[in-house]
């Protein structure tokens, strides 16, 4: 028995060896196009393909020069049809290539586009170098139209210009020649060179946006304003002199002219023009009216000036007696900031980008249909599997209702009265095996409502598309200053939440379970709504595989320490260095806050936006900074304190001044997130967890432990807790955003945080040579005396230094016994407390070096 099963065994082995040799001999159809599709996508092909188009270029450019000076003498191969003439021996030529690169560049340069030709192989050199290396030097498509445009108008300028000289019309080739001749046969000589003209400055102002509409706020309107002004100053000088001895136009006249001030104030406020000539006119009325009787008692006119009521009393004689009653006039201040505002308008920080265009959602994929495909005979079972199990435990229930959500579908139910909530809780397991569900979830009661939620996965979960979320309107019209798309609801809507009101966000779940994805969608969320000015991200990845996708938005979206190659933080010194620089980023626009007399980065933004902030003050417009960490865990165990410290001051602190963070772990233990990371993150997003005890770490109850993976999560503001299907944005949709991005111009660098240095460690300062004491060092020490604080911020503010000198600076006050010694992220100690001591050391300094 056991040699008959070995032989059927080795029988069946010899027929797949078979059978896979004539597989190998006779590939399919299949198979061959496998391997054609495997060798264009291999990048060994893209590199040599990329290596290939550097040569070609190389070639033409080399060609095309040499033709320039030797296209005369190679006039014989002019006329030359076919490749196979170039093998002729006798067929001499002096190009620098020989006939192959004579023969080219004739058909390029005299035959086709002259001078123009060298387009070309500038942009196959672009289209090589991003092949090999990867890099996009100049946006390739704009490149490619913009040099197509350049190739047909520069030699059909050169052919209308050298049309009568043979030896300069090389440089327009044939077609700038035949093109020039075909314009002015139609439209004649100056008909094509006002075509020409015509067409290039339309392409100026087309790709340039140049201004052609001058500003005519000089001249016409206020000459105009000037007559009718002119004529109404006339009148009041005009009514003076006539009623001069009427005391009874006194009050008239002067609240006449209060009145015309007060015009001229609202005028003010309003941004009118205000002409100087009429100003001046002003002055001559107020010069009339000062120089008229002022003697009480008689009947003369009396004038005086800020009169705001008045009483006429009868005298003993008969006299008629004005009493006047002088309260000062309470002119509205007109701030010069104000008037600026009105002058120039508001100001704008996207227009250090102007051409930013933000991304599309064809850049993202639509994974199946958008509408839930409702199962009823689904539905018509778990409705039924509940109620038997229920009712084998004595349980009736009065009313059932399923909401049919994209991974989960939520009954509520009705129990009859007199049931207890506590004992349809304890049926969860019952409940489950029932089902045969890979984990219900029982709510009891839903807040808000008096009902009790079962929440049972479907068989056929379905994947909610990012594009479908961000193309949704609740996204779209969203007002939320970082507004985030989460995903969608049990109830089949999209959740769109706001940073800001978080304000910091905690994410926890185990490996695998849609955690990284999550992290993607808050950032493309972001990336889709946000301008790069107005948010910035210090992406933190201990893993260094996670964000690298997001390295191409350097220039546009991200912040790092100066002097740093790269801008996603992998080494856990640079961690380190960054939150302390982000702490000191924090305190300086505090700082600024506080000199605008405001509380939050929304209302200094307004002010500034309104221009009722100075510059050469040091204000700015503050963009709001992302902190992202994508695993917490790992800087804990390796630096502990050093990061937990300055995390937690500024979850504590930053919320005011637009500093949020948003960290992630895929180890939610009571030693990783502590007490103090917890109070500080009211926000937090579960993912599936192993264990109660993780869910009870990261939620503070459980229920995380029972979802069923994959983007299924449990969103916690405080009291309230939220069941999310998390939008999937897969890793080649985020490359196209990103590259979409990376594309196109940004700035000259990543938006730079202060520069911090690390000097714990460094001992005492006697190494410092006092003698060779910076020029500011008395005005510094004054400062700091004055203002009682001793950071490097308030010498940068102040004295208007570059962080390095001043930090300099603070060493030297330090090794002269004026500040104390570093204690991290606050501020030094001030050890001098009055003007007279601080006086006392600097005589000694200058003594000591006398």
């Amino acid at each position: 028995m056991a040699n008959r099963l070995k032989n059927e065994d080795e029988e069946v082995v010899k027929e797949k060896r078979e059978r896979s040799k004539k597989k190998k001999n006779n590939p399919s159809l299949a198979d061959r196009f496998s391997k054609i599709r495997f060798f264009f996508q291999d990048e060994r092909t893209h590199k040599v393909f990329g290596l290939f188009l550097l040569m070609t270029s190389f070639f033409l450019i080399i060609a095309f020069i040499s033709n320039l000076f030797t296209w005369k003498n190679d006039q014989a191969i002019a006329g030359v049809t076919s490749l196979w003439t170039l093998l002729i021996s006798e067929l001499k030529v002096e190009n620098w290539l020989g006939k192959f690169g004579a023969f080219t560049a004739m058909k390029f340069e005299n035959q086709w586009f002259g001078i123009c030709a060298f387009f070309i192989p500038f942009i196959i050199v672009l289209a090589g170098i991003k092949i090999v290396w990867e890099v996009t030097l100049l946006p390739f498509g704009k490149t490619i139209s913009y040099s197509l445009f350049s190739i047909i108008w520069i030699s059909t300028f050169l052919g209308y210009i050298f049309h009568n000289d043979s030896d300069l019309l090389v440089l327009a080739g044939g077609y700038g020649y035949r093109m020039s001749q075909s314009l002015n046969s139609i439209i004649g000589f100056i008909g094509t060179g006002t075509l020409l003209l015509f067409s290039i400055v339309g392409f100026l102002v087309a790709v340039f946006n140049i201004p052609l509409k001058r500003k005519l706020e000089d001249g016409l309107a206020p000459l105009s304003e000037l007559s009718s002004d002119v004529t109404e100053e006339e009148e009041p000088i005009k009514d003076n002199r006539e009623k001069k001895n009427r005391a009874g136009s006194v009050v008239e006249l002067h609240l006449g002219h209060e009145e015309e001030e007060e015009n001229e104030l609202e005028d003010l406020h309003d941004g009118d023009f205000i002409d100087l000539d009429q100003e001046e006119d002003d002055d001559l009325v107020d010069e009339q009216l000062e120089v008229a009787p002022m003697e009480l008692g008689t009947d003369e006119l009396v004038l005086i000036p800020n009169v705001t009521s008045t009483k006429s009393v009868i005298s003993a004689d008969g006299n008629l007696q004005l009493e006047v009653e002088e309260i000062p006039e309470d002119h509205p201040v007109v701030d010069e900031t104000e008037e600026l505002a009105h002058a120039v308008g508001d100001y704008d920080p996207t227009l250090d980008l102007p051409s930013y265009k933000y991304p599309t959602l064809d850049l993202l994929e639509n994974y199946g249909d958008k509408k839930i495909e409702v199962n009823k005979e689904e539905l018509e079972a778990n409705k039924n599997k509940i109620v038997e199990t229920l009712s084998h435990y004595n349980i009736s229930i009065d009313k059932i209702k399923a909401t049919i959500g994209p991974t989960v579908t939520l009954f509520e139910i009705v129990p009859q009265a007199g049931i207890r909530i506590s004992k349809i809780k304890n049926l969860e397991d019952d409940i489950a095996l029932s089902l045969a569900a890979l984990g219900i979830r029982i709510i009891a009661p839903i807040p808000g409502k008096g009902t009790i939620g079962i929440e049972v996965p479907n068989l056929k979960p379905e994947v909610v598309p990012m594009k479908s979320v961000l193309g949704s309107e609740k996204f779209v019209n969203s007002d939320f200053e970082l507004p985030i798309a989460l995903g969608k609801s049990i109830s089949n809507e999209v959740f769109v939440a706001d940073l800001t009101k978080m304000p910091h966000l905690l994410m926890a779940g185990a490996t695998g379970q849609g955690k990284s994805v999550g992290l993607n969608a808050i950032l493309v969320s972001l990336l889709y709504k946000k301008h790069p000015a107005q948010v910035k991200f210090v992406l933190v990845d201990p893993k260094k595989v996670e964000l690298t996708l997001f390295k191409t938005i350097e220039r546009h979206f991200l912040a790092k320490l100066p002097g740093e190659a790269e801008a996603i933080i992998t080494d856990t010194k640079k961690v380190i260095n960054t939150l302390n620089s982000l702490c000191m980023e924090m305190d300086q626009r505090y700082e600024l806050l506080k000199d605008a007399q405001v509380r939050n980065i929304k209302e200094y933004n307004a002010k500034f936006i309104a221009r009722r902030l100075n510059p050469n003050n040091g204000h700015k417009f503050l963009p709001y900074i992302i902190l992202v960490v994508d695993e917490f865990a790992d800087l804990i165990m390796t630096a502990g304190k050093e990061v937990e410290t300055p995390i937690a001051r500024l979850a504590q602190l930053a919320r005011a001044i637009g500093i949020h963070l948003i960290i992630a772990t895929q180890r939610p233990s009571v030693n990783i997130i502590t007490g103090t990371i917890k109070a500080n993150f009211p926000a937090r997003i579960a993912f599936r967890v192993t264990s109660k005890i993780d869910s009870r770490t990261i939620l503070d109850m459980g229920g995380a432990d029972q979802l069923i993976g994959r983007g299924d999560m449990l969103f916690s503001t405080g009291a309230d807790l939220i069941r999310l299907q998390c939008a999937f944005v897969d890793t080649p949709e985020v490359e196209k955003v990103t590259d979409f991005i990376g594309n196109q111009r940004g700035y000259s660098d990543a938006h730079l945080l202060p520069e911090f240095l690390d000097e714990t460690g460094e001992g005492s300062r006697s190494d410092i040579n006092m003698d060779d004491r910076d020029p500011l060092f008395e005005e510094a020490a004054q400062l700091i005396v004055q203002h009682q604080q001793g950071s490097a911020s308030l010498l940068q503010r102040r004295l208007k230094l570059g962080y390095n000198r001043a930090g300099r600076i603070i060493d030297q006050l330090e090794a002269a016994k004026i500040i104390g010694p570093f204690e991290g992220s606050k501020a030094r100690e001030v050890l001098i407390k009055d003007p007279m001591s601080l006086e006392h050391i600097l005589s000694g300094l200058k003594n000591r070096v006398n």
